[in-house]
C-alpha cells in the first residue's frame, strides 16, 4: 500500500510541474538529446556574457593533431592558436608567429614568434614548443593525420627562444597553408606528458578560450582566458553545443536558445533571408561534397564499377532538390574560388547506357551491389536517396545504411565501408584537397594508388609558379575523372546564421568560426 501512495504521490508531482511549468527547460541541463525532442526550445535569457553555438554535429574528440573531423575544427579555433591564420580574403596572416622569412631555394623558413605567450595551463609558448608540436606530429609511431602536411620537413632548429629555423628537404608550396591549419595548432608540451592519450578530452592550447568541460552529445564549454595574449575575448563563456537534426538546429537559433549555428539547412536559406531577427551571411566553401569509396575490397577495387556509378547520377538534379540551389556541381577536388581552378574541366553528365555498357564489358552485365553509409540527417537521406534511385536505373543495387557520425569515421580508418557520402571541408591551398585525396599516401586517401598521379601530386607540391602549378593540378584533375578516386558530386556554399545583435563575426572561406572578436550589441 505505502508503495502505491508514493507511485501516486509521484504522479501528482509530476502533473503539478507540468501544468505550472516548473519542470526541466533544457537550458542549463539536459543537453542536445533532450533538446533535440523538446518542441518549445527556451528564449534567450537576456545573458550578454555567453556565447552559445549550434553544431551541425558532435566533434569526436578535441586533439588537433589526430582530428580527422571538420567540426572538431569549429571548436580548436576557441582553445588552440595556430603559426598563421588567413583573413576573409584568404591572405596568410600573423598569429603565433608575428612574421616568417621564406630563402630564395624555397627551402628554408624562419619563424619570428610571438613574445610573452603562454599556454593555458602556464607552460611558454616558444620555439621550444613549436619543435616539439612538429616532432609529435611526425613521431611515426603516433599515426598523426598531420603527419603528411608535415613530411617535407627535414631538420627544425631552435635558433633562440623566439625564433625557429625549418629546413625542408625540397620546396614544398602549400607549406604555409598547412600551418594555418590544424598543422600549425600549439598544444602544451606539459599537458600532453601529463595527459598522455587523455589529451583529447582536456585539451591545453594559448588561444582565446580555455577548455572547461565537455558531455558528449550534449556540450562542450569553454571559458575567456583573460590573460590571452591577444586581448582578453569579449564573452565570459562559449557553449557549443550538437544538433545532428538540422530542423531542430534552426528552431533553436530562431527561438533564441542558440546565438549562431555553423550550417543552415539548404531548405531554410530563402526562410532566413526574410527573418528580420537573423542575419545570414554566405561565402564560397573550400571544399568538395562527394562520396568515398574504398579502394581495397570490391566493388570498387574494380576501376569500372567506380566509372559507371560516376556516369548514373545527376548532379544538377541533386543541387536542385536536396540542396535547393546551394552547391554547384563538382569536377574535382578543386572549387571554383581556387586560383587553381579549371573552369575547362566539366563535371560528369549522367549516361545511363554508357554506364551499363561499362558494366558488361567488364563482366558485370546485370550491374552490382554495394553499400552507401550516411549520416542521419535529412538533406543526407534524401540526397542518398536519389543516388539509390538513380543506380537502380542501371541495375546497380545500393542499399542505405545510416551510421552516428563518430562511428562513421572509425568505420572509414578501420576500413569498414564500401562507400561513404561525406565530403571535405577544403584547404587554402589546392594541395590541401588534391594531394590529400589522390595521392597515395594521402590523409583521406582509401586505398587508391597510381604512381601516375603521385609523380604529378609531388610535383605540384615543388613547384613555386602558380601557373604550372595550375597546369599540373588540372592534369591531375582529368586524370581523376578517368580513374575516379572518390565520386565528385557538387562544391557547397557554406552559410552562417546568426541573431541580429551579434557583432564582429567575420565569415572567412575555410568554413571555421572565430569569436575572439565576437560580442552582442
Amino acid at each position: 500500500m505505502a508503495n502505491k501512495t508514493k507511485v501516486f504521490a509521484a504522479l501528482f508531482m509530476s502533473l503539478l510541474l507540468l501544468l505550472t511549468g516548473c519542470g526541466n527547460n533544457n537550458s542549463s541541463g539536459s543537453g542536445a538529446k533532450d533538446s533535440q525532442k523538446a518542441s518549445a526550445p527556451v528564449k534567450d535569457s537576456g545573458d550578454k556574457t555567453t556565447l552559445t553555438v549550434g553544431l551541425d554535429d558532435d566533434p569526436p574528440q578535441l586533439d588537433p593533431h589526430f582530428s580527422t573531423a571538420a567540426v572538431d575544427r569549429q571548436v580548436f579555433h576557441s582553445i588552440y592558436d595556430k603559426l598563421i591564420d588567413v583573413d576573409e580574403k584568404l591572405n596568410f596572416v600573423p598569429q603565433l608567429a608575428k612574421k616568417w622569412d621564406i630563402s630564395e631555394d624555397g627551402k628554408t623558413y624562419t619563424f619570428y614568434l610571438q613574445e610573452n605567450v603562454k599556454f593555458h595551463d602556464g607552460t611558454p609558448f616558444n620555439a621550444e614548443a613549436v619543435k616539439f608540436n612538429f616532432e609529435r606530429m611526425l613521431n611515426p609511431n603516433a599515426g598523426s593525420p598531420r603527419a603528411s602536411e608535415l613530411s617535407s620537413i627535414q631538420t627544425i632548429e631552435v635558433v633562440d627562444e623566439n625564433t625557429l629555423k625549418v629546413q625542408l628537404k625540397e620546396p614544398y608550396s602549400p607549406f604555409l597553408a598547412a600551418l594555418s591549419d590544424r598543422a600549425g595548432m600549439m598544444v602544451s608540451p606539459t599537458a600532453v606528458k601529463e595527459k598522455g592519450a587523455d589529451f583529447a578530452n582536456s585539451p591545453v592550447g594559448t588561444g582565446p578560450f580555455k577548455f572547461v568541460s565537455r558531455v558528449k552529445q550534449d556540450k562542450i564549454e569553454v571559458e575567456k582566458n583573460a590573460d590571452y595574449w591577444g586581448g582578453a575575448p569579449k564573452f565570459e563563456k562559449i557553449v557549443y553545443r550538437p544538433y545532428s537534426d538540422e530542423n531542430v538546429r534552426l528552431t533553436n537559433l530562431t527561438s533564441g536558445e542558440l546565438d549562431i549555428i555553423s550550417k543552415v539547412p539548404p531548405k531554410d536559406v530563402e526562410k532566413l533571408k526574410t527573418d528580420s531577427n537573423i542575419k545570414l551571411s554566405e561565402v564560397g566553401a573550400l571544399g568538395f561534397q562527394g562520396l568515398y569509396l574504398n579502394h581495397k575490397k570490391a566493388p570498387f577495387n574494380n576501376k569500372a564499377l567506380r566509372q559507371a556509378l560516376d556516369l548514373v547520377i545527376d548532379r544538377d538534379a541533386i543541387i536542385k532538390v536536396a540542396l535547393r540551389n546551394t552547391g554547384v556541381p563538382s569536377a574535382g577536388a578543386i572549387p571554383p574560388d581556387s586560383w587553381a581552378f579549371d573552369k575547362s574541366i566539366k563535371p560528369t553528365k549522367k549516361n545511363v547506357e554508357k554506364a551499363k555498357k561499362i558494366m558488361a564489358d567488364a563482366g558485370f552485365p546485370n550491374g552490382f551491389e554495394f553499400t552507401l553509409q550516411l549520416s542521419p540527417k535529412p538533406v543526407e537521406e534524401q540526397m542518398s536517396q536519389m543516388i539509390q534511385s538513380m543506380a537502380a536505373e542501371a541495375g546497380i543495387k545500393v542499399k542505405l545504411e545510416i551510421v552516428e557520425f563518430g562511428t562513421m569515421l572509425d568505420n572509414m580508418d578501420n576500413s569498414k565501408f564500401d562507400a561513404v557520402r561525406l565530403g571535405w571541408s577544403g584547404r587554402t591551398d589546392p594541395d590541401g584537397n588534391i594531394f590529400a585525396l589522390y595521392h597515395s599516401t594521402g590523409s583521406i586517401n582509401y586505398g587508391y594508388s597510381n604512381p601516375k598521379m603521385d609523380e604529378l601530386l609531388q610535383k605540384a607540391r615543388v613547384e613555386t609558379d602558380k601557373a604550372k602549378r595550375k597546369e599540373i593540378y588540372s592534369e591531375a584533375t582529368k586524370l581523376g575523372q578517368e580513374e575516379v578516386p572518390y565520386i565528385f558530386l557538387y562544391h557547397e556554399l557554406d552559410f552562417k546564421a546568426y541573431k541580429n545583435n551579434l557583432q564582429g563575426f567575420k565569415h572567412i572561406p575555410d568554413q571555421m568560426m572565430r569569436f575572439h572578436d565576437v560580442s552582442f550589441k
